[in-house]
């Protein structure tokens, strides 16, 4: 039924999607530092990777974004050193592709954060997961990760940025991405899946309705840091 609806809203989602990328103001990745190392304690190297929100966009500043509270929130029982590899409209090919190209070098945990960019860029469920469980697979062999921390996708059919039909039509893709990601990474013992569907208030978000605002890092990072400590 929902291939069969968006065959049919095809035209109409189109354009609501050009408009939506006219519209929609373009925020910046945050000012701060993305590499450092703060803390004392046992040393826990980090590397955070993926899209716009692994990035930071919505926050002022790194500090305020999810790697700066989750730095801040680690370093209270930790040694953390950690490197931030993200860009805006990436997708799980495209970090593959730039994790591939960095040299070689050792993290204790990985967080990763995408899947609307490729629900938003019509990539196939099964072409998306396939390149997860290569990025998982890489993560592990070039990078010695020890701990991965596997964000799921946010609510985005409670985006307000987007007009109906077109939220309805993304946010079903990226309820489907993300049932499918917490089940494959089950079985997976060094992966730990964090949902971030904790919250649909507007209120949280940032200003272009898209992207998290700082309420939502602080709770994002609180549910990692908690992970991490799990493990």
């Amino acid at each position: 039924m929902f291939y069969l609806r968006s065959a049919v809203l095809a035209p109409l989602l189109y354009a609501q999607g050009k408009q939506t990328r006219r519209s929609v103001p373009v925020l910046p990745e945050p000012p701060g530092d993305r590499e450092g190392s703060a803390g004392t304690g046992p040393a826990l190297s980090l590397l955070i990777t993926g899209d716009s929100a692994a990035a930071g966009v919505g926050a002022p500043s790194q500090s305020e974004a999810l790697l700066g509270q989750l730095v801040s929130d680690l370093a209270a029982d930790f040694s953390v050193s950690w490197n931030l590899q993200a860009t805006s409209g990436h997708t799980t090919a495209k970090t593959l592709d730039r994790l591939e190209r960095l040299p070689r070098q050792r993290f204790d945990v990985a967080v990763t954060s995408l899947g609307v960019n490729d629900a938003i860029s019509m990539v196939s469920l099964g072409k998306w997961r396939s390149r997860q469980a290569r990025l998982r697979q890489l993560l592990r062999e070039k990078f010695g990760v020890g701990a991965l921390i596997v964000s799921g996708l946010p609510p985005v059919h409670a985006f307000p940025a987007l007009p109906q039909p077109l939220r309805w039509h993304i946010g079903t893709r990226a309820t489907q991405f993300d049932r499918a990601l917490s089940r494959d990474v089950a079985a997976e013992p060094d992966v730990r899946f964090t949902d971030l569907r904790f919250s649909e208030e507007t209120s949280l978000m940032s200003t272009d309705g898209f992207h998290p605002g700082p309420g939502i890092y602080t709770e994002w990072a609180r549910l990692v840091a908690e992970a991490i400590r799990q493990r």
